[in-house]
């Protein structure tokens, strides 16, 4: 008997419609970014009579990602750094006895490492079906990247994305059949942002906030422009970032040549976001390529008055501009035009904030999330 044949043998082949749908997760790392929250809050907030959690880590041996990890579901960590190594070796061997004592339904993988790793040993021990996760837009992917993963699609059974245009690019820049994409919204947790007053710009001290990782794609550099523009005309603002990574060194040198000074403030790593928003009036989302945005998503559960960039599923969330205001990407001018806009009409801008938070609670909350993905693993599996 072959080794696959004998690892397909240890799943039943057939299941109590009562029994749990069996899913493990695969990820590279935990961390406070938004698809490990999203993915954490899916493991804690899921029914487990509906659904039996398994999380897996390729790495997972730093303090943070320790410290995140759930702990009502087995977790195993593979402290693999690098794919072609020893210890990779070493590692397949300790998945394959993970699965074989939890075996899984479903394996459920994020990112590039993770899924060239797992995709192909899901198959050859026999795991039933393999979804693969992608929200971003593939603004960064490589055309090595590109080829990888085409070479990986007869061994994934869905791709899961979070938005409409997501799905767009799966299915025109990665060639997937649309019938194997499925878009399955994020979800914020709204009991964290209860009894939040709604946003008044006519305040003496008008507070700009944004969410971000300083990476380029977030654009707070042309925040950093468009706050130049908006002092000039409205000098009670201050604006303030949550959020740390590269490109923070050239980010200080450039708040330093604009002369913002103590107006702009790059907070660094926040734990607290609810905390952060509560402390502000507008929340500014000015990034060049969004998926479903978490921040997007966290702002409107607040209730703030939002502005943010016409890309990803900006649109889809802001219900068309009805629940905040929508600008070009790349456009400080439009972002200071935005601020200004809500500046001027303090009753428009808590109404928009209303709406968000409305719009929220009906379609984006977690428990909404968590029905979407066990109604998905319930039908993927036939249970």
């Amino acid at each position: 008997m072959s080794a696959a044949t004998a690892a397909r043998s240890t799943y039943p082949q057939l299941r109590l419609a009562t029994n749990p749908v069996r899913v493990c997760f695969m990820i590279d790392r935990l961390s406070r970014a938004g698809t490990e929250t999203q993915l954490l809050a899916l493991i804690r907030e899921l029914d487990r009579a509906e659904v039996e959690p398994s999380l897996v880590l390729l790495d997972g041996e730093d303090d943070l990602s320790r410290a995140l990890e759930p702990a009502d579901c087995p977790v195993l960590r593979l402290g693999v750094r690098k794919l072609l190594s020893r210890q990779a070796i070493t590692a397949a061997r300790q998945l394959r006895r993970f699965w074989h004592e939890y075996p899984p339904d479903i394996l459920q993988v994020y990112f590039l490492d993770a899924a060239y790793f797992a995709t192909p040993l899901a198959k050859v021990c026999g795991i039933p079906k393999v979804v693969r996760v992608r929200n971003n837009l593939g603004y960064w992917l490589t055309s090595w990247h590109r080829l990888i993963n085409r070479l990986l699609q007869p061994w994934v059974d869905v791709t899961l994305t979070n938005s409409e245009e997501g799905k767009r690019s799966l299915v025109t820049t990665d060639r997937l059949r649309p019938d194997r994409v499925v878009v399955l919204e994020n979800g914020v947790d709204t009991h964290r942002f209860r009894r939040f007053l709604l946003p008044d710009t006519s305040k003496k001290v008008v507070r700009v906030g944004c969410v971000a990782n300083l990476r380029p794609v977030k654009n707070i550099d042309g925040l950093m422009h468009a706050a130049q523009l908006a002092l000039r005309q409205h000098p009670q603002l201050v604006f303030e970032v949550a959020g740390d990574g590269e490109q923070r060194v050239a980010l200080e040198r450039l708040h330093a040549h604009l002369g913002l000074g103590e107006r702009f403030i790059l907070q660094g790593s926040v734990s607290d976001v609810p905390g952060f928003l509560r402390r502000v009036e507008m929340a500014v989302l000015p990034s060049h390529s969004e998926g479903m945005s978490n921040a997007l998503l966290e702002y409107m559960a607040a209730g703030r008055a939002v502005i943010a960039t016409d890309v990803g599923a900006n649109r889809q969330l802001l219900d068309g501009g009805r629940c905040g205001l929508l600008v070009p990407p790349a456009d400080p001018g439009a972002i200071a035009a935005a601020i200004t806009e809500l500046l001027a009409n303090p009753l428009r801008a808590a109404n928009l904030a209303a709406a968000a938070r409305r719009r929220v609670q009906e379609l984006y909350s977690r428990q909404a999330m968590c029905q979407r993905f066990q109604q998905f693993y319930r039908e993927l599996t036939n249970n």
